[in-house]
């Protein structure tokens, strides 16, 4: 059988941009393609540490046995569509968005907004001018675009049921961004601030570790892969050791 393989993020420099087809035996589990990958691959096993890996754009543990065409993401740690109309975003319980337009937040917080309302929490993530002391110019951001949303939708429901608040907004930038530019804008709109405050909290905190979103830095010294927050041990997938010299 045969199965598509698509890097993202530090993994594309190693496996190429767009990805290959992989020949394996009926049964093959995830285990086994990345066997496969980290012996049939030039450079260093060690990028396959810690990944996660999707199949069809669904998260997939390393006993997860693979069939004929099956599409293969290979999500190094995260950092992390069309532009999002402000109007009526208050009327949906959860509005998601990926955009490569600038981030109005002053038009969604306004939108999110209603009267039994008490509280509207943003977190609104800006590019800086540094990191680790380096000085940046920009930033480029890049998505598994369908699972990502996927993710975005997930998570911003899980987080009313979970912290019983009205709504969410949960919006990420892609492409090149200036500092300054929102990358990420987070809203939570609800009857009191506490659950407001905890739902946003954990919404970002939980987006930087499990949506496949990425992001390199392009210093005035140099271009890097931010290496972004491991995965969750429940999503992280442990590729094979390889043996010495191989």
């Amino acid at each position: 059988m045969q199965v598509h393989i698509l890097p993202f993020g530090v993994l594309k420099d190693w496996l190429g941009t767009s990805g290959s087809t992989f020949e394996l035996h009926d049964g093959a589990t995830v285990a086994d393609l990345l066997v496969r990958l980290a012996h049939n691959q030039s450079g260093p096993a060690a990028v396959l540490r810690g990944i996660a890996v999707s199949v069809n754009a669904e998260y997939a543990l390393a006993a997860h046995v693979l069939r004929d065409g099956d599409e293969v993401g290979l999500l190094p740690p995260v950092s992390g569509g069309g532009a999002l109309r402000a109007a009526d975003v208050s009327e949906e319980p959860v509005i998601t968005a990926l955009t490569r337009d600038v981030i109005d937040a002053d038009r969604l917080v306004a939108s999110a907004k209603r009267g039994e309302d008490g509280a509207a929490v943003v977190f609104d993530g800006i590019v800086r001018n540094h990191t680790r002391d380096r000085h940046t110019l920009y930033l480029d951001y890049e998505a598994y675009e369908e699972m990502a949303l996927k993710q975005m939708d997930s998570l911003s429901r899980q987080a009313i049921e979970r912290f019983l608040v009205r709504h969410v907004t949960l919006v990420h930038r892609l492409g090149r961004l200036n500092v300054g530019e929102t990358s990420v804008l987070i809203i939570v709109a609800s009857a009191h601030r506490a659950q407001a405050f905890d739902a946003c909290r954990w919404l970002i905190d939980t987006l930087k570790k499990t949506v496949p979103i990425w992001k390199k830095e392009t210093f005035t010294d140099g271009v890097v892969w931010a290496p972004g927050e491991p995965f969750p041990e429940n999503l992280s997938v442990h590729a094979p050791e390889t043996p010495h010299g191989s």
